[in-house]
């Protein structure tokens, strides 16, 4: 089942769930997080989304992140690909992604509180002050506040390549800023997800209507385990809102490209579908 949060076009908004190229509406005071954090969050949806004639045709609503108050953290070096891009452009300070990659305590910081998140068809930003930004397109889990995986949506976490790679300790000047992260455009039910070993991420980037980049990875290619990313998570926070956790990338394009104003990046993620946003540079 296929969760998620949308604009009608009077302006409300609204959640429910896809159901044959419709939109289920739940009831109006529902939200998302009433939903995720119930012990059956598919009972629940159909509970809140009874009446079939509260349904729409998907083309009527525009799909907004699925997220209410939940922080955003992410996981670093969880791909060998990730690894091999980070050495490389932190030059003397590059043995350090190497020993994160194969030590049991992973790379975990905070990404983005909601308002900093953009919603699928948004723009999202690279700093004023980067002249080397990429996408990192992730797939996000989507955790109770007892820290179970009750879904999965796309995740794009927008990185300055350049401002990490000049000094490790500037992380969170390269990944926190406004819109550095994309998340969408629904949220696919824990137990509608195909197995890790069929999951396939893909994100394509283009630029004036040329294909200017194109990559492909596997969930199974993973250097850590889902359960283990959250475990660690868990240790010594709470989460009372719930959290949703960016699991890193395994596709970084060449070192030689970089994010333009204009640029259309599209990432699709088997069993959930596709977000894509725009680029802008941040104040512009």
């Amino acid at each position: 089942m296929l969760l998620g949060k949308v604009r009608l076009r009077s302006g409300e908004e609204r959640i429910g769930f896809v159901a044959q190229e419709r939109f289920q509406l739940a009831e109006g005071s529902a939200t998302l997080s009433d939903v995720l954090h119930a012990d059956d969050p598919a009972a629940e949806i159909r509970r809140l989304a009874d009446d079939p004639a509260r349904s729409v045709a998907l083309g009527e609503v525009t799909y907004l992140a699925p997220i209410d108050r939940q922080e955003v953290w992410a996981a670093g070096v969880t791909y060998k690909r990730s690894r091999e891009a980070r050495e490389r452009e932190s030059a003397g300070a590059g043995r350090f992604y190497d020993l994160v990659y194969s030590a049991p305590r992973p790379e975990l910081f905070f990404k983005a509180n909601p308002h900093r998140v953009a919603h699928p068809g948004e723009a999202v930003r690279i700093r004023r002050d980067s002249r080397w930004s990429v996408p990192e397109p992730e797939l996000a889990l989507v955790l109770s506040p007892r820290l179970k995986i009750v879904g999965y949506t796309v995740g794009n976490d927008m990185s300055a390549r350049d401002i990490e790679g000049e000094n490790p300790l500037y992380l969170p000047q390269a990944k926190v800023y406004d819109r550095s992260c994309a998340l969408g455009p629904v949220v696919a039910l824990a137990d509608a997800m195909p197995p890790v070993a069929e999951v396939s991420i893909g994100m394509t980037i283009d630029r004036g209507g040329r294909r200017v980049f194109e990559g492909q990875v596997s969930l199974s290619s993973m250097a850590r385990s889902l359960a283990e990313l959250v475990d660690w998570l868990g240790r010594e926070a709470s989460f009372p809102d719930g959290v949703i956790l960016l699991t890193g990338t395994g596709i970084v394009p060449p070192d030689d490209f970089a994010l333009a104003t204009g640029d259309v990046v599209s990432i699709d993620i088997t069993g959930i579908g596709r977000l894509t946003n725009v680029v802008e540079v941040a104040g512009c």
